[in-house]
């Protein structure tokens, strides 16, 4: 019994610094580059795309400060869970955390499938006559991932600094090589985006389009599960967040100008994977190898970084019994919650293998939708509760409460236009939380050790 003990109160280890941050933001999210952002091609046309890619840029850049300002405070895995659970309530917490878990959940099956698709592509490209099956590979890429995970976040997030940078450098090298900057330019933007070629839907389009614009940030939010790990929160968690998400702004407009340059919008909508058909359309052979690797390393970034934070948020809600507290345990030789990883794999393997690309991508996109809409509640009652001059901030994001307003502003938007094009996922994915919400209520809140949720060292709440 001794033992047992012992094995269940072993804390994570602090071994990341600023890049592994990085590298764990800009990993889970720098597969949007790669596929899944044209979907809003087939949603309004290329500048509908373009209008949503920027759009989804200032509401990320508005969650990245608000996060940035609030986990370099709330310094425990869990993310914006942990945050929840100290500012607003119970029941938010555990929504918020239900929030984060299928978003990187369903991340992590969207990622898989692309890698499926990408290995039958290049099968079909090699004479492969009718495909591969794209099932063993799906599998092979989500055990393996796990198997990383379960192993050390030290090696695990190691792994993603260096497949991510990678990546991002191939991306790079596809817009020198093809803009004219290096050797003979090959774009014909004005070909192809002319007249009704710009915006075949008029503004409703741009409106659609906001849907999949969110695809090219997804998941940046993650930076804060780490949060229990890095050696410096206050330090890591602003720097690692706010330059990720300056590094994917880049990364998404290049992505856009190439892609919109080389296909008619008809083939880009529908594309599985943009960037690799752009450098086949280049003609370039070191071109086209490269962005398939960059396209395998980057859905293996953004899948592995997804059990990495899927994980944490599943372990927090054990450990503080939101969850069975099974869920809670951390290896007692690794050093990770290795009991939430196993759990979730056949999750992530049931939609991998089960459900269509876009509506695994709709179903992440709306969970992070509903963790977004929570934020600016609460950053302003962060601000109200603690103010500025009662704790000491790692990071205080400017103009408060203006990022605030503006991210539940552009939430409302991107809510409606997911409406328009999955209304029936929409209602669905509602009820489901809400039917979980009164389970939480009714049944599992007996089970919370409310003495032992408040962990922060932080002063009374003024007013209280």
């Amino acid at each position: 019994m001794a033992q047992t003990d012992t094995t269940e109160h072993v804390g994570l280890a602090r071994v990341l610094g600023p890049a592994h941050v990085w590298a764990l933001g800009v990993g889970i999210v720098l597969v949007g580059e790669y596929m899944g952002w044209n979907f809003a091609v087939g949603k309004g046309g290329a500048y509908a795309a373009l209008m949503a890619c920027w759009f989804a840029g200032i509401l990320y850049t508005c969650v990245a400060m608000i996060d940035s300002e609030v986990t370099s405070t709330v310094a425990a895995a869990g993310g914006q869970y942990t945050q929840a659970k100290h500012i607003v309530g119970p029941l938010m917490a555990f929504n918020v955390g239900l929030y984060l878990v299928f978003a990187y959940t369903m991340l992590e099956a969207a990622n898989a499938i692309t890698v499926g698709f990408l290995v039958d592509t290049v099968a079909t490209m090699s004479g492969h006559e009718g495909g591969l099956d794209q099932r063993p590979f799906i599998i092979l890429a989500i055990m393996f991932l796990a198997w990383l995970n379960y192993r050390g976040v030290l090696a695990t997030l190691t792994f993603n600094l260096v497949i991510t940078a990678i990546a991002f450098t191939a991306i790079i090298i596809l817009f020198l090589s093809t803009s004219g900057i290096l050797g003979v330019g090959e774009m014909n933007h004005a070909a192809l985006m002319s007249g009704q070629a710009a915006m075949p839907y008029g503004w409703l389009g741009v409106l659609a389009a906001m849907h999949f614009g969110l695809w090219y940030y997804l998941g940046i939010e993650g930076t804060t599960q780490a949060a229990e790990e890095v050696r410096s929160p206050a330090r890591a968690l602003p720097f690692g967040t706010l330059a990720g998400v300056m590094t994917l702004a880049i990364a998404a407009t290049l992505t856009w100008y190439v892609c919109a340059g080389l296909m008619p919008w008809e083939y880009l909508g529908q594309s599985g994977v943009p960037l690799f058909d752009a450098a086949r359309l280049s003609g370039s052979t070191f071109l086209m190898v490269l962005l398939g690797i960059g396209t395998l390393f980057a859905t293996l970034a953004s899948a592995n970084g997804c059990i990495n934070d899927a994980s944490r948020a599943w372990f927090a809600m054990g450990r503080d019994k939101y969850l069975p507290g099974w869920f809670g345990a951390v290896h007692p030789k690794y050093r990770t919650p290795y009991r939430a990883i196993i759990f979730l794999v056949p999750i992530a393997l049931i939609f991998a293998l089960g459900a269509p690309l876009d509506q695994v991508i709709t179903f992440s996109i709306l969970s992070g939708l509903l963790e977004y809409t929570f934020m600016p509640l609460n950053i302003i009652l962060f601000r109200r509760k603690w103010p500025l001059d009662t704790i000491k901030r790692g990071y205080e994001h400017p103009f408060h409460p203006l990022p605030a307003m503006v991210l539940l502003g552009l939430c409302g938007l991107a809510f409606f236009a997911v409406f328009l094009g999955y209304g029936t996922q929409l209602v669905a994915m509602i009820v489901f939380y809400i039917v979980v919400s009164l389970w939480f209520h009714f049944w599992r809140y007996r089970f919370v050790n409310r003495g032992a949720q408040f962990t922060m060292p932080w002063p009374k709440p003024r007013g209280y």
